[in-house]
């Protein structure tokens, strides 16, 4: 059966890296949370005001929960927006994915990273659904966030991501759009599974023919 390129693309806090994750462990896939890639440049820039001439020298994997907070998330949607770090970030993510079998989640890998990927998920929720659910994640953590914080948050994010001039995010014209707002993650992984065994089938009928 023929590996094929998994892109799942989204608003913030949809649960793509969750899904993502799920998808290829079930599926025995590659998981490349690109999400964490520009996490790790933002922690890193919090600290390296010359972090642009340095790019090389960042960790990008292993940094575990301290890439997880509210401040290097909002300093992530800021750094995403720089075209050096996007250029660097997707030749990264390319050399990765490049033998297929790989799931990469993100906010623009079905249009700029892996435009001729074989599926393309677009995942959505409303924004205060899914500011509810980073308010919840924040609050396990031992974080005491403002609901309303974190709901603006989400909205100014939303705004930079699709506004952005380098990359932004948007559905591709071949994406599957999931919007999850009301399902739960169980269900979201039924559907999912189901539209990547549906993919493989095609894939594995149209390599028969030809």
């Amino acid at each position: 059966m023929k590996a094929i390129t998994v892109a799942i693309d989204g608003f913030s806090s949809c649960g793509k890296s969750t899904i993502a994750k799920q998808l290829a462990q079930q599926v025995g896939y590659t998981y490349i949370d690109t999400g964490a890639m520009y996490r790790a440049v933002a922690l890193y820039s919090l600290s390296h005001e010359d972090y642009l001439d340095h790019l090389e020298d960042i960790p990008l994997t292993g940094l575990g929960d301290s890439i997880r907070t509210l401040e290097v998330g909002n300093r992530a949607s800021v750094v995403a927006t720089i075209p050096q770090v996007r250029r660097f970030l997707v030749d990264k993510q390319q050399e990765m994915g490049r033998q297929g079998g790989v799931v990469m989640d993100g906010r623009d890998i079905g249009t700029v990273v892996f435009p001729h990927a074989e599926l393309k998920l677009f995942l959505t929720a409303s924004p205060q659904v899914r500011a509810q659910r980073r308010y919840d994640e924040l609050r396990a953590k031992g974080e005491n966030p403002n609901f309303a914080d974190v709901l603006a948050d989400v909205n100014d994010r939303d705004y930079r991501d699709t506004h952005r001039q380098e990359s932004p995010l948007r559905q591709a014209d071949d994406a599957i759009v999931v919007d999850n707002s009301d399902m739960t993650r169980e269900e979201q992984m039924e559907v999912i599974l189901r539209l990547f065994r549906n993919c493989c089938n095609k894939q594995n009928q149209s390599a028969d023919i030809n």
